[in-house]
């Protein structure tokens, strides 16, 4: 095993342990949350040494980095998220490869993901991103629409050609109300996922929770964590 396979392989132990800990503590089973690697800014290489560790779903936010490094690696078993702030000149290029996109917040970019999608004549599952920080009719600092936006942006991709409606994603809030108060945050986030899966019984997945958070997250019954400085740890930038 090469070094940085066997880094790689160290790290992910100490996070899935993490996972397991948080679900004994909330009284979940393991296989309630599903773990996302987040590679931003690792190269494809290191993409290829975690599918061979047994990681299956993986995620970027920059479209530059991440459809070079799609590309790169189409051979492998992986589902590919796209979390980043989705801007409208990009949609295409990200409908190439993403199997599902966390970070849908406003009509705009439904309408374009739509059209790219049923272009490459791909079905792609959207998450609306929630803002917790953000004024009613806003977008938040680090993207999300506002709560009370969630029932109409979900009826827009559940009747949007090539999309599906998956479920609901957020970022704990740098400042309002939720700021510093991760669990808190998560918390509601659930609760609107129930809101949801009302009039979208299948919109179950719950994205929340990063690598200094993701045990907040799992206490507030998220479904999938997106980890990655602790489980790639401090590495060069791409480019």
């Amino acid at each position: 095993m090469t070094d940085r396979k066997s880094e790689l392989a160290e790290n992910l132990a100490r996070v899935e342990e993490r996972i397991s800990s948080a679900c004994a503590a909330a009284g979940r089973g393991r296989e309630e949350v599903t773990l996302i690697v987040v590679t931003k800014t690792y190269p494809a290489s290191d993409v290829r040494l975690l599918a061979e560790l047994g990681v299956r779903h993986v995620a970027e936010n920059r479209d530059q980095d991440a459809a070079p490094k799609a590309a790169a690696c189409a051979d492998l078993p992986l589902t590919w998220h796209f979390v980043g702030q989705l801007q409208t000149n990009k949609v295409r290029s990200v409908a190439g490869y993403a199997h599902v996109v966390q970070s849908v917040d406003r009509a705009r970019l439904v309408s374009a993901l739509s059209a790219a999608a049923t272009g490459a004549g791909r079905e792609i599952g959207c998450l609306v991103q929630i803002a917790l920080d953000a004024e009613s009719g806003e977008r938040g600092t680090r993207g999300g629409a506002a709560p009370e936006q969630l029932a109409e942006l979900a009826d827009l991709v559940a009747g949007a050609p090539g999309l599906r409606i998956d479920g609901l994603m957020t970022v704990a809030p740098l400042s309002g109300h939720y700021a510093g108060r991760e669990q808190a945050a998560f918390e509601r986030l659930v609760e609107l996922s129930s809101r949801l899966r009302a009039d979208h019984p299948t919109a179950t997945m719950v994205s929340a929770g990063m690598s200094a958070d993701l045990e907040q997250a799992v206490a507030a019954g998220a479904t999938h964590v997106r980890v990655g400085t602790a489980v790639l740890g401090a590495r060069p930038r791409l480019g």
